[in-house]
């Protein structure tokens, strides 16, 4: 291991000493508030770390006499089994503490159990490897409040709940779309605790219904609009429980040696986000001009994303927010649209785990797998490609665990498209380094960048185009690629033609100071181009499985699945059975097909009308072609060829949404 990891590391979470706090120190509610008839709820905050509008605590306070708000640091998510940086953990060690601290002040009366059994088994836990260990550095950051407001717990989660509901407690969380790790551990949580675990869905998702695109877009809106769920607190007599386990976020990042490195990393406080979100509010009508620079971005954009995906704001109340409080402007409604993207791919994770482990669409199954080079992995990874915007956009992510998004699609788009590696070793690396990443749509859009879904248009970013575009000063590249900084920047998008004589009275040497490409990008464009085009029409039919057509969940559901195959899975000899397939999908379940959610009068269109609806894009266009200047997206259908400016205004449209 790179560091030196503490011997909690290694800890079998089966253990039942691992898991904090013990049996012995976890009253039933009667105990823990005196009285033989009190009701408990246990309050399970795994995200949405935050008391306004969360609809668990919501739940509990109305429901219960006593509440029991009760965090787990996991030792699955830390070391070398989690994945993600230490800055990030950072980031949610801060946002627990400032939870703490914000619990402490909530106007309700207060109940404190010491767990001194507890305290063995933490020393135990959190004891460096090496006797000449010193102590963590203090971090003011990660202070909890003098009076606990927080049960902090520690090890595995699905133990700990099943502790609680053997003393009686009810156990309450907010439901959340996950895969992989999260998703067993919600199905062994939901196993083990029975009717006593309740998942409550209060992020605005859909999960009520199989078919949960189905007026999707309505059910998104009104949900925005509606009251945030606010605890009444006045109204209610209620008591906080809490149990003083001696687990700290200090002690756990003694245990794991989690020491950040990254830079302009945001503090993950509850205040921070209020002021952030005041200061782009204020600030908002010059956001359109600022998003696409990654210079300017840094900057320019809300900053809110990782506070959104921790949970420290809901998407609604910065909605809201907005709204209430910004002036009409076209910056106002490109952000707000965007809060609508944030749902949309998050409700692809809720309606498919899948994402983050497998091709949407089974033709891509595998892509790139036969073309594994860990030395073209690698240098991506360092930003040594010789491509300085993308290498730049690389030492960024990794330095700083920041990129505005379309340096992430152009990095995601380079690595798949043109070093042509598979695409989840880039997505998991984005996820482990990304302060914000949002699993939802981490792995989503990567999926859309390497062309995994079937739809028609893809792009491939030109990184070359990206620097005559985005830097043409070169002040962001040589902010992240020092060794560029001498060259001079009319040499920037393809520094291996710099003339010799250039090189030489700059002291910049390509090839030894700044590596040539390693790929020929142009080869590398036209041989995904082809191979892409090989499989474009099978894919579009893939969409007319309904297993395939639900899991890429499309806001305008089957009948976005279905344009896709009329228009380009065109093949005589499967026109029947393409044909078949969705109309058995619509057809077993007893409904017509689903509305497109593109107008309000989408319901009210006949089928034949539906029928003449433009299929769907990956990217929110609806037309393109290849472009040799950027090929910033490709498809078969007809229609003027947009800028990329045009096409990112586009991809914040919910109508146009995929």
């Amino acid at each position: 291991m790179p560091r030196n990891r503490r011997r909690v590391a290694d800890r079998d979470l089966a253990d039942e000493e691992a898991t904090l706090p013990l049996e012995a120190d976890i009253p039933s509610p009667a105990e823990a508030v005196g009285d033989p008839d009190a009701t408990g709820h246990v309050v399970w905050l795994r995200s949405h770390l935050r008391i306004d509008d969360q609809l668990a605590l919501t739940r509990a306070v109305a429901d219960g006499d006593v509440i029991c708000p009760l965090f787990v640091f996991d030792p699955s998510f830390y070391g070398d089994r989690g994945l993600a940086c230490d800055a990030r953990l950072r980031f949610l060690h801060e946002a627990v503490a400032s939870l703490d601290r914000l619990y402490e002040t909530l106007p309700t009366e207060t109940s404190l159990h010491r767990a001194a059994g507890s305290e063995p088994p933490l020393r135990e836990a959190v004891r460096p490897e090496s006797p000449d260990a010193t102590e963590p550095p203090t971090v003011e950051t990660l202070a909890l409040a003098e009076s606990p407001g927080l049960t902090l717990g520690y090890g595995d989660p699905v133990s700990l709940l099943s502790r609680f509901v053997e003393r009686g407690w009810a156990v309450v969380t907010m439901a959340t779309p996950t895969s992989r790790y999260g998703k067993r551990r919600d199905d062994r949580a939901r196993a083990a605790c029975g009717s006593a675990l309740e998942f409550v869905s209060g992020d605005g998702l859909v999960r009520d219904r199989e078919r949960t695109r189905t007026g999707w877009a309505d059910h998104a809106q009104s949900w925005l609009e509606a009251p945030q769920h606010t605890p009444a607190w006045d109204a209610l007599d209620v008591t906080r429980f809490t149990i003083e386990t001696g687990v700290t976020p200090t002690a756990v990042e003694a245990a794991f040696d989690v020491s950040p490195t990254k830079t302009e990393v945001p503090t993950g406080t509850h205040r921070v986000a209020a002021r952030r979100l005041r200061s782009f509010i204020d600030r908002i009508e010059s956001y359109p001009r600022r998003i696409s620079s990654p210079q300017d971005a840094r900057h320019g954009t809300s900053g809110l994303s990782p506070y959104l995906t921790f949970g420290l704001v809901s998407v609604r109340q910065v909605y809201q927010a907005v709204k209430t409080h910004a002036s009409p402007s076209r910056g106002r409604e490109l952000f707000t649209d965007r809060l609508f993207w944030n749902l949309h791919y998050n409700q692809k994770l809720a309606d498919w785990p899948g994402w983050t482990e497998r091709a949407v669409n089974p033709v891509f199954e595998g892509i790139n797998e036969d073309r594994h080079d860990p030395s073209l992995v690698d240098a991506w990874k360092r930003g040594r490609t010789g491509f300085p915007m993308v290498d730049a956009a690389m030492r960024c992510l990794r330095e700083s665990g920041w990129l505005n998004f379309r340096m992430r699609a152009m990095a995601a788009s380079f690595f798949a498209h043109i070093l042509q590696q598979p695409w989840w070793i880039g997505a998991d690396w984005y996820h482990r380094h990304l302060i914000d990443s949002d699993v939802g749509i981490n792995y989503t859009q990567w999926q859309s960048q390497a062309s995994l879904v079937g739809t028609p248009a893809q792009r491939v970013y030109n990184p070359r185009k990206q620097v005559r575009d985005q830097d043409p000063d070169g002040e962001w590249i040589t902010e992240w690629v020092p060794e560029l900084a001498a060259l001079p920047s009319q040499f920037l998008d393809r520094p291996e033609r710099t003339p010799l004589a250039v090189q030489q009275e700059c002291g910049v040497h390509i090839g030894d100071s700044y590596p040539r490409p390693v790929v020929d990008f142009e080869a590398r464009r036209s041989a995904f181009w082809s191979r892409y085009d090989r499989r474009r029409a099978a894919a579009a039919r893939a969409l007319a499985r309904p297993e395939v057509a639900r899991r890429a969940s499309f806001s305008g559901g089957y009948d976005a699945a279905k344009a896709i195959v009329r228009k380009y899975g065109s093949d005589p000899k499967h026109a029947s059975d393409v044909q078949l397939s969705l109309s058995d999908a619509i057809e077993q379940r007893g409904t017509s097909p689903e509305p497109s959610g593109e107008s309000t009068t989408a319901e009210a269109q006949t089928e034949t009308e539906r029928d003449r609806s433009e299929p769907p894009t990956d990217t929110g266009q609806r037309s393109s072609r290849h472009s040799d200047t950027d090929s910033a997206s490709h498809a078969a259908a007809d229609g003027p060829q947009r800028d990329e400016e045009d096409e990112r205004d586009e991809q914040t449209r919910l109508h146009r949404f995929e």
